[in-house]
């Protein structure tokens, strides 16, 4: 349809699954999106660095937390929570997990982040 398209994350074009963590991603307008859950007890230093082999977290992210609180952990010695409806961006080099027994999803815009997160 000219002008118009809308895309559900139901359906998504690829979905990852490192340890404790589900990223779907659909292209919409040219665009990569992404949505990640992240369970309860999910770390990036204990999920996600297996799989990426970092030190950090290297990635941008762009997005907005939808559940759940997550705190980050910069390398630069900023922290901080991200809660429900915050909008966030966090620059590379930092340690993320969920905080809590709540599930953690957010949508994230990053297209180089949302096409490669999680990847090894």
């Amino acid at each position: 349809m000219a002008g118009f398209e809308a895309r559900n994350f139901d359906v998504p074009d690829e979905t990852r699954s490192p340890e404790r963590t589900t990223v779907e991603t659909v292209t919409v307008g040219g665009a990569k999106v992404g949505r990640a859950t992240f369970q309860p007890g999910w770390r990036w230093s204990e999920c996600i660095k297996p799989v990426v082999g970092t030190d950090d977290c290297r990635a941008h992210h762009l997005g907005v937390l939808l559940s759940g609180v997550i705190h980050v952990a910069h390398a630069d010695g900023s922290e901080g929570d991200i809660n429900p409806g915050d909008v966030y961006s966090i620059e590379p080099g930092h340690d993320a997990w969920v905080v809590g027994d709540d599930v953690a999803v957010g949508v994230e815009f990053d297209a180089t982040t949302v096409g490669t997160y999680g990847k090894g």
